[in-house]
């Protein structure tokens, strides 16, 4: 498991509430560097939420295919050479983009 905090030089996203099919609930996290899925516990009694720690820890490099699915029920879907991930977003194709041109940007020569 590592750390959500942030490494020298790497910038928050996007992020955001909500779950993975298999991982169930968290905070989906984007940055210029890599994806963050952060397993999350609530009570109804407070209406508050705490952070389990990390479940994913993705470099965007090694992420082969991101995509946007669904219309009524809307996934956004990234791939590893490993595993598939399913993450119920609000607004899929917004992660979709932002992700992509992050990796686009690693990918250009500096």
């Amino acid at each position: 498991m590592s750390s959500a905090e942030p490494r020298q030089g790497e910038r928050r996203i996007l992020d955001e509430d909500c779950a993975e099919e298999n991982l169930k609930n968290g905070i989906l996290t984007l940055t210029n560097q890599r994806i963050l899925f952060e397993r999350t516990e609530g009570t109804m009694l407070t209406f508050s939420k705490k952070t389990k720690g990390v479940l994913l820890d993705i470099p965007l490099e090694k992420i082969i295919s991101v995509k946007a699915e669904g219309f009524i029920v809307t996934k956004f879907i990234i791939a590893t050479a490993d595993d598939v991930y399913k993450f119920g977003v609000y607004s899929n194709s917004k992660w979709a983009k932002a992700t992509k041109e992050q990796i686009d940007a690693l990918k250009k020569p500096t």
